[in-house]
Parts: structure tokens; C-alpha cells; sequence
């Protein structure tokens, strides 16, 4: 995906990697249970097959924590959201669920991405991100907001459901209360003036994508977004 002139996204699926098992077969996470050199197999193909110099993950922790990353290392610790201005180094965020956000600037040169969970939501990662791009510079940001379980979908308790603001309340296609990670997002895209671009598809109904709520012991995908130049 061309998200803006000269600015790379890449959402992966769970096919054409090294793992086996629940994992099966291109898993980007660590620390799931599969066998670390594998997924660092998995990561070394993925980077390849896109054509960046490198790739940075986050140990993603539910927050709204923002680092800046300068290529240096391969991990960003403790945060959940990651911006870069260097050419060619890509920014993942990984999800079995959660919905990867991709923001970036081409005239300024920057890009970010953010793992937006429920908890990340709550705390406005993706504001946070947004802010801390327009503090280096961006002005004219658009994003992409990767697949995820849909508000159809994630059933939760009453009581969560009821406390969420409004446009995260959602119902299940049978009935129960749920949360809509997406629909909050892109209210929060929207009041914030980026415009965005949506994976529509539901971890959760697609099985070439990881979905913890579905598997529970399962791999991780990830959405990728670099500066092509």
C-alpha cells in the first residue's frame, strides 16, 4: 500500500513463514511461546520481501507510551506507539486482534506506528502518536487502520461495554455487548483531521489472520510503514 508519496504500509497474514503449529506460519512476536530464532526467521524474511534496512518492534505493553526510534536496535522497549525520520527503516506493530495504526507525513518526513488495543484506546495512543508526529514537524498526516476484531464481534461484559465512550460501544451479531476498536479509532482520527484508510477485515472471521480471541494460544501479524525515500 502507497499510504502517501514517497511512505510504504504492509499489512501481513499469518502465511509463508518458518513457524509450526498453533503458529503456523509467518509469526512477528516474541515472547507468544514459539521458538525465538523462528520468529526472528520470520522477521529477517518479512523485512526482506519488503525491502527496508531494517525493522523496529515495540514490546508492546497496552499504554500510550511514544519513543522516537533512530535505528540504532531492532527493539523498542516498553511502548506502544514508535515514530522514525530515517529513510527505509520500517515501524511494526504487531496484533492478533488489536489493530495496527499507521500515520505518517511524506512532506515531513516522518512516519509512526501504534498498537491500539483496548487499554491503548482508552489512553489515546494513537492521539499521543499524532501529537508527538506534529511536534517533530508533521502537518498534513493520513493513516491506515489494519484489520482487526470487529465491533460484531469482540463480546465483552456489560459493565466494560456500558463504561467505553460511545463510539467504541458496539453489539455482537448475537446480541451481547462488545466493544468497536476500529470505530473509536476512527473517531479519534477524525476529530484530530487525518484522514484514513481502513483494513476492514475481521481477525477473528479471517483465517489468514492471527486472532488470540479465536486460537488463544496463536501467532502475531503486523502492520509495517516505512519511508520508501
Amino acid at each position: 500500500m502507497i499510504l502517501a508519496d514517497g511512505v510504504r504500509a504492509v499489512f501481513t497474514d499469518r502465511i509463508g513463514g518458518f513457524s509450526t503449529g498453533p503458529y503456523d506460519s509467518r509469526n512477528l512476536g516474541l515472547g507468544v511461546g514459539d521458538a525465538s530464532e523462528t520468529v526472528l526467521r520470520n522477521r529477517a524474511r518479512t523485512e526482506a520481501e519488503l525491502g527496508v534496512e531494517g525493522a523496529v518492534y515495540m514490546r508492546q505493553i497496552h499504554s500510550a507510551n511514544v519513543v522516537e526510534a533512530d535505528g540504532r536496535t531492532a527493539d523498542v522497549p516498553d511502548a506502544d506507539a514508535v515514530l522514525t525520520d530515517r529513510p527505509n527503516l520500517a515501524l511494526a506493530a504487531l496484533g492478533a486482534d488489536c489493530p495496527a495504526v499507521l500515520v505518517a507525513d511524506a512532506g515531513a518526513g516522518l512516519v509512526g506506528a501504534a498498537h491500539s488495543g483496548r487499554a491503548g484506546t482508552l489512553l489515546g495512543v494513537v492521539p499521543a502518536l499524532v501529537a508527538r508526529l506534529r511536534d517533530r514537524g508533521a502537518g498534513d498526516l493520513v493513516a491506515a487502520v489494519g484489520p482487526a476484531i470487529c465491533g460484531r464481534c469482540y463480546e465483552v461484559p456489560e459493565s466494560m461495554r456500558d463504561t467505553a465512550p460511545e463510539p467504541m460501544r458496539s453489539t455482537t451479531s448475537w446480541g451481547t455487548p462488545a466493544l468497536d476498536l476500529r470505530a473509536a479509532i476512527a473517531a479519534q482520527l477524525d476529530e484530530l483531521g487525518v484522514k484514513a484508510l481502513h483494513d476492514d477485515r475481521c481477525t477473528l472471521e479471517t483465517p489468514e489472520l492471527y486472532s488470540y480471541r479465536r486460537d488463544g494460544v496463536t501467532g502475531r501479524f503486523a502492520g509495517y510503514v516505512w519511508l520508501s525515500r
